[in-house]
């Protein structure tokens, strides 16, 4: 399985980004699609996460501002986040589990919030 994300950058305290993560490959076997990130000087940590029928998880410090979603057609998985924050700052890394277990890692998107 191959991943492709798309979507960061530099936005405002309060701004909005949408991050998306493309899946291709041996893509039928996928269960868990979710969205990690790693700040300087901090350990990678789950943000959020979706199974395949729709049941999500998130990290406690984004409910209530962040939204995982996915389209199983197009074996994507999208993050939408919202009232962003200075601490949001991070590389942003998308992850997929098989169901045979196998996890998978995208390359990392930056997500900068700044004024």
């Amino acid at each position: 399985v191959q991943l492709q994300a798309s979507g960061g950058g530099l936005v405002q305290p309060g701004g909005s980004l949408r991050l998306s993560c493309a899946a291709s490959g041996v893509t039928f076997s996928i269960s868990l699609m979710g969205w990690y990130r790693q700040a300087p000087g901090h350990q990678r940590e789950l943000v959020a996460r979706i199974s395949r029928g729709g049941t999500t998880n998130y990290a406690e410090f984004v409910k209530g501002r962040f939204t995982i979603s996915r389209d199983n057609a197009k074996n994507t998985v999208y993050l939408q986040m919202s009232g962003l924050k200075g601490e949001d700052t991070a590389v942003y890394y998308c992850n997929v589990n098989s169901v045979s277990g196998n996890q998978y890692w995208g390359q990392g998107t930056l997500v900068t919030v700044s004024s």
